[in-house]
């Protein structure tokens, strides 16, 4: 009867499947952050350019055309920062694309680890099975001799 594989890595190869289910985790959430800012910047670009569109509309009076440049001036800082925070998340979404990379790499390295061996188990298996065979059938033909 040949004996079952068993793969003596199996816990460290659940222990890293653990960790990319957790790096791809992240990495999700990561994107949905950086869509999310994405979508502000967007946001606040076109309020700009709706507001640049407004400029004749504000030389009524001195005032306005104050108010204007004040709004247009907030409105470029809080792009220039929303930028920054931009950037941050995109280097936070490709550490987490790093990573999940990294993890998927090392969980297939002992998944193919795990496949060689169990063929090599098999192998083994089948060899011995037929060397087996070989000696019954030698034995069964030596007692049909005499």
């Amino acid at each position: 009867m040949a004996k079952k594989f068993s793969f003596k890595l199996d816990k460290v190869l659940d222990y890293r499947a653990q960790l990319e289910d957790q790096a791809k985790a992240a990495l999700a959430a990561a994107q949905a952050a950086h869509d999310t800012q994405q979508a502000k910047v967007h946001g606040l670009q076109s309020q700009l350019a709706k507001h640049m569109d407004n400029e004749e509309k504000s030389r009524k009076s001195t005032n306005d055309m104050w108010l204007w440049r004040q709004f247009k001036t907030a409105l470029e800082q809080d792009i220039e920062r929303e930028r920054m925070e931009l950037s941050r998340l995109e280097l936070n979404l490709h550490q987490r694309r790093q990573e999940a990379v990294d993890r998927s790499r090392d969980k297939k390295l002992l998944e193919k680890l795990k496949q060689t061996q169990a063929k090599k188990h098999h192998e083994e298996q089948s060899a011995r099975e037929e060397k087996e065979n070989d000696e019954m059938a030698t034995i069964r033909f030596q007692s049909q001799d005499f």
